[in-house]
């Protein structure tokens, strides 16, 4: 029976009868020790269910996908049922098979799916204790498959203690101590025979603690101290009472993480314990045993080891790597060896490089992070110490733990002067951290120091953070970018496969910088020759991507989205879930500037899915662009609003303008949809100024800033930003760009001349599938038209524009675009009259003003009131009937 516990047991109640109906969910049970996770998770193991049952170890911790080893070895035999790429990723990562690095996420998949493959025979239940102490490749794992649940007749269940195991996306149940009359009643079950005033103190000293309650009027209580200490002295006076031989077991069994009963008594069986005193320890009620030894509670385990001194830890560690002799425990021979090492001894630091190798292949990267650094601890030469925290802070920046990845790299460049290229990785390592915090110009300038150092002795190497450094020069400044060229022109390598996309790089960022192009004869106007740089690069981590991102700089969406597409169907096809968020950030982008932003919208939403449920939380952050920009579009000011709010948010006390450009963009493109063109100017103005005007939102909505300006009456504050966006036109070469620049100059240019140029856009547009601007267009010619009473002509261009604004839901644009149709509809008197009913004249005023009856003004407003498809006099106010 669980006493107090009614709240928590209805929504564990909830949770496993939507999985018994077929549905499926997840849960994470959260409190401090002896609180009742464990009791909680016992109870909703019994409820009927088929049930997978694991628990953290702290000692594994550092071992990859143990955990999900402990609670996936019963079924792994139904992994025949999972699709091959899949299964071949949990088996590799499990250690069952040789396999290449998979993707950390993918194995996330491949649990999900052999999780929905167990559930075909009937509702699942997975639960794991003592969460926090998962290993990291395990949590990430189950966690991925938590988040992603869907049809699935399967429960997750998790217990946690309050500062471990973050758990993002997964609904957590707070677990607090017990209200005063349940902690009576458990008392009294457990110690009926209590004094009133030990019952009275003991009640004090729990504060609703069950395991407190339970275990506590065993031994004599002082009060004070922290609970969990409390308990775990509570378990050593137990403890303490044993023969010395009991003790030694229960030491072994603290030490020994996999529960293993052969493993346990051949290790114990060294230091003179063997079945007898496991006996003794059953007999206590501190251990259960059948073929896995496990011990009552967690803490009872922490007591043990607690307990234990500091020269008895040496040799029970010495005696589990004794006892670990098969090839299948060498991690953990390795982990007890290095913990039963006090001083150098290159032997175990070896083994323990060999056990981070082999984590780093199954994707283990934080477990690899590790062991290379206690292997570099355990180094008996300053060059082996070097190379070690190397590669444990390459390992470390790999599982996105840059904090550590940088903490490690600083201590590597302590060691002292070493080889070369082991210090540019180090710079590189620390670049990448300097980058993700925002401190751009050091990693720019960590970047190029680094390429200095192996200019000779390593030139691909020396390219690869060239290339890397153009990248940070963009976001860092004009001087960066400028030095980032300058170099990066003088370490080409001909034959190198990272030559193409390093001349494409030059070549992008020429018109900021101004330098000549190069002269490298490349005709990179031409999307064939984009694609070809991708495809030299292909080998190159994260080459391709860059240039999906180049297509959008250079104006060439088309590569963009075939690139981003290729990259997308890669990661599906190999199963790397890690790749998809980028990947489908810049596809989402690519359909976004070509105008389809249904198709944008699409790919951003699955990106961003999957940069929650794996936390990519820079892509999270920018994968919001695309959706700022579709709900701008469509005119949904909320959704616009909460995107661009949460951005802003994000980059507090920071230049939004620069850190967050597309925000501005997004809210200039909402505010023009709505004809509130001063509002929008507002909004654009800020892209043209400082280092932001050179960022690919601001390039690319320097039309709207054009319009925006027009619109307002104030055209000169656009020239600057549009005489940038004509020598990026003429860089980038590109026809709907022409088109663009054609459209801007009818706003700006003399009225006369206007028409020739929208008709020379639209003629382009045709050719072009770019439907969002192509109607833009449309709706500004026959806006034009319609001012110079060619009424017949405007509504022809003004329905084609409708059309285009109704397929693609660009509702403000459309509602802007029935306005000008009905306003093309009127005569030049009806619409007179109309313009100042909207300013809210009365009819006799107008009658007034226009030398009319105010019974000829109502007629008049009578007949334009169906053109313009409004009903009163007061939707008037609603319209844009304003020449611009």
């Amino acid at each position: 029976m669980l006493y107090g516990r009614d709240s928590e047991l209805a929504v564990l109640g909830k949770l496993l009868d939507t999985v018994r109906s077929g549905g499926s969910g997840a849960l994470v049970l959260r409190g401090e020790p002896g609180i009742g996770k464990t009791a909680l998770l016992e109870h909703a193991g019994d409820a009927g269910l088929r049930v997978l049952r694991a628990a953290g170890v702290e000692s594994e911790a550092e071992l990859p996908f143990a955990g999900l080893h402990l609670l996936l070895h019963p079924v792994l035999d139904r992994l025949d049922g999972v699709p091959a790429v899949q299964a071949e990723a949990l088996r590799g990562a499990l250690g069952l098979v040789a396999a290449g690095a998979p993707d950390r996420f993918l194995v996330g998949l491949a649990v999900l799916s052999l999780l929905s493959e167990l559930a075909d025979a009937g509702p699942l239940l997975a639960v794991v204790d003592d969460a926090q102490w998962l290993d990291r490749a395990s949590a990430d794992a189950l966690l991925f498959a938590a988040r992603r649940l869907g049809a699935e007749p399967v429960g997750m269940l998790f217990a946690a203690r309050t500062d471990g195991f973050p758990a993002p996306g997964v609904p957590e149940l707070p677990l607090r101590g017990l209200d005063p009359s349940a902690a009576a009643a458990l008392l009294a079950l457990h110690a009926a025979d209590l004094d009133a005033g030990a019952r009275y103190r003991l009640l004090a000293e729990a504060v609703g603690n069950p395991l407190a309650l339970i275990e506590l009027p065993a031994v004599a209580t002082s009060g004070g101290g922290v609970l969990p200490d409390r308990l775990r002295d509570a378990f050593q006076a137990q403890v303490r009472t044993l023969p010395e031989s009991v003790r030694t077991l229960l030491e072994v069994a603290a030490a020994e993480d996999t529960g293993e009963l052969g493993v346990l008594l051949r290790a114990a069986g060294k230091l003179g314990a063997g079945s007898a005193e496991l006996d003794a320890a059953v007999r206590a009620g501190l251990v259960t045993a059948d073929a896995m030894v496990s011990f009552r509670h967690p803490l009872v385990r922490a007591a043990v080891w607690h307990g234990t001194p500091p020269g008895r830890r040496i040799a029970v560690h010495d005696a589990l790597a004794a006892a670990l002799d098969r090839p299948v425990d060498a991690d953990r021979r390795a982990w007890h060896l290095a913990s039963a090492t006090t001083g150098a001894d290159e032997r175990v630091a070896a083994e323990l490089e060999r056990t981070a190798a082999w984590a780093g292949e199954r994707a283990g990267h934080a477990a690899a992070a590790a062991a290379y650094e206690r292997a570099a601890q355990l180094s008996a030469e300053p060059a082996a110490e070097l190379r070690r925290l190397t590669l444990a802070a390459e390992a470390a920046a790999e599982a996105g733990d840059l904090d550590q990845s940088d903490v490690l790299a600083a201590r590597a460049e302590r060691c002292g002067p070493g080889d070369a290229v082991l210090a540019a990785r180090l710079t590189a390592v620390r670049a990448a951290a300097d980058f993700w915090r925002g401190a751009l110009p050091s990693a720019h300038e960590r970047l190029l120091r680094g390429a200095a150092r192996v200019t000779t002795t390593d030139q691909h190497l020396a390219l690869s953070m060239l290339v890397e450094a153009l990248h940070v020069g963009w976001y860092a400044g004009e001087r960066e970018l400028s030095e980032s060229v300058a170099r990066l022109r003088s370490a080409l390598v001909p034959d190198d496969p990272l030559t193409p996309l390093a001349r494409l790089l030059i070549h992008a960022a020429t018109p900021v910088v101004g330098s000549a192009d190069g002269g490298d004869g490349i005709d990179w106007a031409a999307p064939g020759a984009m694609i070809a740089a991708a495809r030299a690069a292909a080998n190159e981590p994260g080459a391709a991507v860059l240039i999906a991102g180049l297509g959008l700089i250079l104006g060439q969406e088309a590569v963009t989205i075939e690139v981003a597409e290729e990259q997308v169907a890669l990661a599906r096809r190999q199963g790397r879930v890690g790749w998809l968020p980028q990947a489908l950030f810049y596809l989402a982008c690519g359909w976004q500037f070509a105008g389809w932003q249904a198709e944008g919208a699409a790919a951003a939403e699955e990106g961003l899915a999957i940069a929650r449920d794996i936390d990519q939380r820079q892509w999270i952050d920018r994968l919001g662009e695309p959706l700022a920009y579709r709900s701008a579009v469509t005119g949904d000011e909320e959704e616009c609003r909460r995107i661009t709010d949460e951005a802003l948010a994000r980059v507090a006390g920071r230049d939004p303008a620069w850190q967050v450009p597309w925000v501005y963009a997004a809210h200039g493109l909402l505010e023009l949809g709505h004809g509130r063109a001063e509002s929008a100017l507002t909004w654009l103005a800020p892209l043209a100024e400082g280092r932001a005007r050179f960022h690919i939102p601001a390039i690319r909505s320097t039309p709207d800033l054009v319009e925006a300006a027009v619109r307002a009456g104030r055209p000169d504050a656009a020239a600057e930003a549009f005489t940038q966006f004509q020598r990026w036109a003429a860089h980038a070469r590109q026809p709907w760009i022409d088109a663009v620049v054609l459209r801007c100059l009818a706003l700006l240019g003399p009225d006369e001349a206007a028409g020739e140029s929208y008709l020379a856009a639209l003629s382009a547009y045709r050719r072009l599938n770019r439907p969002f601007d192509e109607a833009r267009t449309a709706l500004l010619y026959g806006e034009w038209l319609r001012r110079a009473r060619r009424r017949s002509e405007a509504r022809t261009y003004l329905s084609a524009a409708l059309d285009g604004f109704e397929r693609l839901g660009a509702a403000p644009w459309a509602a802007r675009t029935r306005t000008e149709l009905g306003a093309a509809r009127l005569t030049p008197q009806e619409l007179q009259i109309v313009r100042l009913a909207a300013a809210g004249l009365s009819n006799k005023d107008i009658a007034t003003q226009l030398f009319l009856s105010a019974r000829t003004v109502g007629y008049h407003l009578y007949k334009a009131y169906p053109k313009l498809g409004v009903a009163s006099r007061a939707e008037l106010a609603d319209l844009n009937l304003k020449n611009p």
